[in-house]
């Protein structure tokens, strides 16, 4: 991701679904004005979803997913299907396209249905047009990927379906007042990405600014003697989760301190639900089993946070023998109803509509969902302290 492009997890995902040879890729094709999918008269020539991130007017930012056929057979084709139903996991929007020679299928009208269930808007681009002629319908419009025919139209009802007004979503911002002093603990250590800053950290550095309050970076291992040096007194602490215990003790106590992970728990709207789930921690029994699930699906260290830090620290707080398992990407089960708690990273490269997917099959099977800043910090045993900035959520707790 280049430092001017907006990360995926902030852009509009539309996904263009159907049945095989509809003019999926076509439609796609247009609506880009560019050669995003390979187009072919034979069937099921999108084997795998095709992701492309572009501006496209009048919405902005996107993600414009190409989908295999709805209707594809065979092994594969289930899992084709399997990964199709996947993406409808984080459509903020779903155009359906139809045949419009042959009009709605059975693959069509299930298509629909998952929409409805989902609660995913949607429309349906009837393509062919210039086979067909333009046509009246009461859930979408006709259209011809092949000749370009009203595909500006498509554009802009598909602006109206994703809409959502102005709904300003802060990190810590909201919370600051100009000149505010704000310390962000930045570890550097073999798990950090070499050259760069994570993006948790950029977007709060960013929110702290658009604030018109002052960030401090700072290492946790210079932490200590920047207290000495600063002027004045911070009105926030900020560190990476994993380095919570160690910065807990170097920061006074009347100086209020969270973490990157449980900022972003707020900003993707589970922070509560997080806050209450972390009581599971401590009813933890023999042989429970954990999901430790991350969004993202980067190169593991040797002391990676999800399959080793976290492991760990589940053994030490609980004393007990417990069954861990992970995912991580797009990757998330679909029944989690046989395990016991899930610990979820930030979130930061998931879109809302995914994440509240995933906390949803979790209320939906009765697990508790914590995040991992939420979790380190029950674990640490200051937890109380780090939702301290958020009064509402300090009374929640014990």
């Amino acid at each position: 991701m280049g430092l001017n492009e907006t990360p995926s997890s902030e852009r509009v995902h539309i996904g263009f679904f159907g049945r095989r040879n509809a003019g999926k890729s076509t439609v796609v094709n247009a609506v880009t004005g560019q050669e995003m999918s390979v187009v072919s008269d034979i069937k099921g020539t999108t084997t795998d979803p095709v992701y492309k991130s572009m501006e496209l007017l009048p919405i902005g930012p996107v993600v414009i997913i190409d989908t295999p056929g709805f209707d594809d057979e065979g092994a594969l084709g289930e899992m084709r299907v399997k990964r199709t139903k996947q993406i409808l996991n984080r459509a903020d929007c779903a155009v359906l396209v139809v045949d419009g020679t042959l009009g709605k299928t059975e693959a069509d009208e299930e298509l629909l249905r998952i929409f409805g269930e989902k609660n995913i808007p949607y429309i349906v681009a009837y393509n062919k047009c210039d086979l067909t002629g333009e046509q009246d319908f009461s859930d979408g419009l006709s259209v011809s990927g092949e000749k370009g025919l009203f595909i500006h139209e498509l554009k802009e009802r598909i602006g109206v379906l994703v809409n959502t007004g102005d709904k300003e979503k802060r990190l810590v911002g909201d919370m600051l007042k100009p000149y505010d002093l704000v310390v962000l603990v930045i570890p550097i250590d073999s798990a950090a990405p070499k050259g760069r800053i994570i993006l948790p950290q950029q977007q709060v550095m960013r929110d702290v600014l658009e604030a018109g309050a002052i960030s401090v970076a700072v290492r946790d291992t210079e932490l200590k003697e920047t207290f000495k040096q600063l002027g004045k007194k911070p009105a926030l602490v900020i560190t990476d989760s994993q380095a919570f215990e160690q910065v807990n003790q170097d920061t006074p106590e009347d100086v209020l301190l969270t973490s990157f992970s449980i900022l972003m728990a707020r900003y993707k709207g589970f922070l509560e639900d997080a806050v209450k789930g972390s009581a599971a921690l401590s009813g933890l029994k023999e042989g429970d089993k954990i999901l430790i699930s991350e969004g993202c699906t980067h190169h593991r260290q040797c002391d990676d946070i999800g399959t080793v830090k976290l492991p760990r620290w589940l053994k030490e707080f609980t004393g007990k023998e417990l069954v861990i398992e992970t995912s991580s990407g797009r990757e998330f089960p679909e029944d989690i109803s046989s395990y016991q708690l899930v610990i979820h990273c930030g979130g930061c490269m998931l879109n809302d509509r995914e994440m509240e997917y995933r906390r949803k099959c979790a209320a939906d099977a009765g697990v508790p969902f914590v995040n991992y800043g939420i979790a380190i910090a029950h674990m640490k045993g200051i937890l109380k302290r780090s939702v301290k900035v958020f009064p509402d959520l300090e009374k929640i707790l014990p």
